[in-house]
């Protein structure tokens, strides 16, 4: 009974999450503030999506995937420790009151635990993968039979490596006869990373959006009210702390809390007003759109960082149609790449271009797209019987964003399924396109 119970909860709060705006999902679900660091909604005992069975006289043979690492601590440390050192000021100088004391207290735990653990995975991390890539098991069972081949990458940041073998381990329980190879190494970088070449480039061209969100963040946090409710004296606070930096460091430890089942029992949004959780939410929205999505304000050029990764997933696509092997490519990263290559996809809305920001979050929300493990994957189907050396014109595709099937930019045959062929030619045909990676 409770199990039902808690069924048609989420069922229920599914069905009304389609028509609440973006303001009622951030403070209906404080989670989904933590922007890149929202974990992965779907879990074993979550109401998944719906997907489509396969045409008839089809079957699903492969998968090409890429994925981010699961929920991680922070990457860097001082973001844990510079709210520390600003409270410790405050109580040093005799001006933290009993709220400032117990957040102190709260910080100084996390902090503690984190302390050489910056960027790690952490134990939420490793059962997200372990339950998606289950679940991708479950969903797509021919790709998997047998001595399917299975090839996993990942970059060579260790919470990549990691992931990857929580995620293969899961594969060789559900079937030891898999033919499962792994690897990390600096030789596949320039598609599994961030590139060397053009993403180099590419980050003179973020780092003169700086300066748009950087005033954002001026324009739009005003942390006195927050840093008001942890000290005796605000006008001392503001004349010796790094009020806005305070309040945005206790935001982003309080967010990333939600990566750790050590933290279950601990939140920090009881310092934050529903508007301020939103506002800053916003803002970090702001900022992944403006440095790595399809916006106006990078010149719309940041998708094209993944071509190398795009090109890598289609050569690969082909070659297993041609082999007609059952199998999976499964790529392990990070979602500074699952963004771009989402939009150089067209998947959804992700690749959507507006001017102006202030109306971004409208169209456009951060925990749709990138929470910790979000991944694609393509499935690939073909008629049943058939082996190697298949027509690409009989090769049907659809592809899964965060488990959810998502639309593309060319026309499907059978809801959600598109000819291969189809989706092969818009691709390349978007790749050929040449881009000018001159910084302005």
């Amino acid at each position: 009974m409770k199990h039902l119970t808690l069924t048609l909860i989420a069922v229920f709060a599914a069905l009304t999450m389609v028509a609440a705006t973006p303001r009622q999902q951030v403070v209906g679900t404080f989670d989904r503030s933590g922007s890149n660091h929202y974990a992965y909604p779907y879990t074993d005992d979550a109401v998944l999506p719906t997907l489509t069975d396969a045409p008839a006289g089809y079957e699903a043979f492969y998968i090409s995937h890429y994925g981010r690492h699961g929920s991680r601590w922070l990457t860097n440390g001082k973001t844990y420790n510079r709210p520390v050192n600003e409270l410790l000021k405050a109580q040093q100088a005799g001006k933290l009151n009993l709220q400032g004391e117990l957040l102190l207290g709260q910080l100084t735990h996390v902090r503690d635990a984190a302390q050489q653990r910056a960027g790690d995975l952490s134990d939420v991390g490793a059962e997200q993968l372990r339950q998606i890539t289950a679940r991708m098991y479950r969903n797509f069972p021919d790709v998997f039979q047998g001595d399917a081949r299975i090839d996993a990458r990942s970059t060579v940041v260790i919470r990549c490596i990691l992931s990857m073998q929580n995620a293969t381990m899961m594969l060789r329980t559900l079937n030891p006869g898999l033919r499962i190879t792994t690897d990390a190494s600096y030789h596949d970088m320039y598609y599994m990373g961030w590139g060397y070449g053009e993403d180099t480039l590419a980050n003179h061209i973020r780092k003169s959006v700086d300066n748009i969100t950087n005033q954002q963040y001026r324009d739009h946090v005003h942390p006195m009210r927050f840093v008001g409710q942890l000290v005796t004296d605000t006008a001392w606070a503001a004349a010796n702390l790094n009020c806005q930096q305070l309040m945005r460091d206790v935001f982003d430890v309080g967010g990333s809390l939600q990566g750790h089942h050590q933290f279950d029992d601990m939140t920090m949004y009881q310092y934050f007003t529903g508007d301020e959780i939103f506002e800053l939410w916003r803002l970090k929205n702001i900022y992944w759109y403006a440095h790595w999505a399809n916006a106006p304000q990078n010149g719309n050029r940041m998708p094209y960082i993944e071509r190398a990764l795009l090109h890598d997933m289609i050569d690969k696509a082909d070659a297993a149609i041609v082999s007609g092997e059952r199998g999976a490519a499964l790529r392990y990263g990070h979602e500074t790449c699952l963004l771009p290559l989402a939009c150089l996809m067209e998947l959804d809305n992700v690749n959507y271009s507006c001017d102006n920001l202030d109306l971004l979050h409208e169209q456009w929300q951060d925990y749709n797209i990138f929470p910790k493990a979000c991944n694609i994957q393509m499935v690939f189907y073909r008629p049943v019987g058939s082996t190697g050396g298949n027509r690409a014109e009989d090769i049907l595709v659809k592809v899964l964003l965060n488990e959810h099937e998502a639309t593309l930019p060319v026309k499907t045959v059978n809801g959600p399924y598109c000819r291969w062929i189809d989706l092969k030619q818009y691709y390349e045909t978007k790749l050929a396109v040449p881009i000018d990676w001159a910084a302005e």
